[in-house]
């Protein structure tokens, strides 16, 4: 299956492509054929008629995220996504191919606003071109990788968060939250089944107020060394879209070392609501990892000996280098949709401790093979 994900530089369409990416690793690391073939499309390359009409020759699939909700005026709003619906449309009768197009529509659709007729008159447009259609209803969207001040009310009162300040909000506003993987799945999972027609993704609705609490309380716990309990999926992924906003200078953690004539003790983790725990010796250059995980939480904490922790981002970016020694404990927390390893760079061996928020599962390890 041919699958191209327009807007794939955008926050849902990353998140879809990480998915997708993770189904190829698991297929190569199990020695299976590759399930699909992805195209990405970013602005660039969908304005690019050669590359648009190759990524849709042959395509099984379009997962149109690609569109714009603001502009320099309200004229130019309105006028954009039919335009952007257009030039799909048009390129996949130039390229011969009828793909199942699932639109990641919003519920300003029904507003009569320019940025609502904007994304009601592009799914009709889209609709028109004749195959499978899936018109994806999304709420407010929240993820790790969104943009702070850019139509991203999560990402801001992050922001604000971690700089320790607190907006004036509305309190009587509210939100209805789903977060970027969730919409990513759905997404899929249209195409994998061939559902079409309307689907309204369930999401949290929550006060504006509530939202900037929860961010608050976990800003301060985590500053104390403190993990809120992840048993919830939607807590557990607004803490890890929290998380993300740390990277990468608010790593490594120091940890508060208590020292007597006994010797030294600290605090390796606390909270969560459990997970697993475990310690590793690993012999000099010798490589740990090579893996990303799209949920799960986890902590690497050097105990002793000398290592290097490298991360990116999946599907490309800078890699972040963080040297830890055992003579200093410091946890580094690995970010969800992050690649991630860890080297011993010393000349003895390397005692690590590891913890995650929840027991390994061998059948559902949410764990990709994927070197950095």
């Amino acid at each position: 299956m041919k699958i191209v994900i327009t807007g794939a530089a955008g926050l849902i369409g990353w998140h879809t492509a990480v998915r997708l990416h993770a189904r190829l690793c698991a297929a190569r690391f199990r020695g299976e054929p590759a399930p699909h073939d992805m195209v990405l499309l970013d602005h660039a390359g969908f304005e690019a008629d050669e590359t648009l009409h190759a990524a849709l020759r042959g395509a099984d699939a379009v997962l149109h995220f690609g569109g714009v909700n603001r502009a320099g005026s309200d004229a130019e709003v309105e006028a954009a996504n039919p335009a952007i619906a257009r030039r799909l449309v048009e390129a996949c009768r130039r390229a011969g191919a009828l793909p199942h197009i699932v639109y990641a529509n919003s519920t300003h659709a029904a507003s009569d606003t320019p940025y609502g007729r904007s994304k009601r008159i592009a799914g009709e447009i889209l609709a028109g071109l004749g195959g499978r259609y899936s018109d994806l209803v999304l709420p407010h969207i929240f993820g790790e990788g969104a943009k702070p001040r850019y139509n991203n009310v999560t990402a801001t009162f992050i922001e604000a968060t971690i700089a320790g300040q607190r907006p004036e909000v509305n309190p009587e506003g509210r939100v209805a939250l789903l977060h970027a993987g969730a919409a990513a799945e759905t997404a899929l999972e249209a195409v994998l089944t061939g559902q079409t027609g309307r689907i309204t993704p369930e999401a949290r609705p929550m006060g504006v107020p509530d939202l900037l609490d929860r961010l608050a309380a976990f800003h301060d716990g985590y500053q104390r060394n403190i993990f809120p309990d992840l048993a919830d999926d939607f807590t557990r992924r607004l803490f890890n879209t929290y998380r993300a906003a740390l990277y990468p200078a608010g790593f490594p953690r120091p940890l508060k070392l208590n020292t007597d004539a006994r010797g030294t003790l600290f605090e390796a983790v606390k909270g969560g609501g459990g997970g697993q725990t475990f310690l590793s010796w690993t012999e000099p250059g010798v490589t740990r990892g090579e893996h990303f995980h799209l949920g799960k939480v986890e902590r690497f904490l050097v105990l002793e000996g000398e290592a290097l922790i490298r991360i990116r981002r999946v599907l490309g970016g800078p890699v972040w280098d963080y040297r830890v020694d055992g003579k200093t404990p410091a946890p580094v927390d690995m970010p969800t949709l992050h690649t991630h390893n860890i080297t011993n760079i010393g000349d003895r061996p390397l005692l690590t401790l590891f913890w995650t928020h929840d027991l390994f599962d061998p059948a559902a390890p949410d764990t990709y093979a994927d070197p950095v």
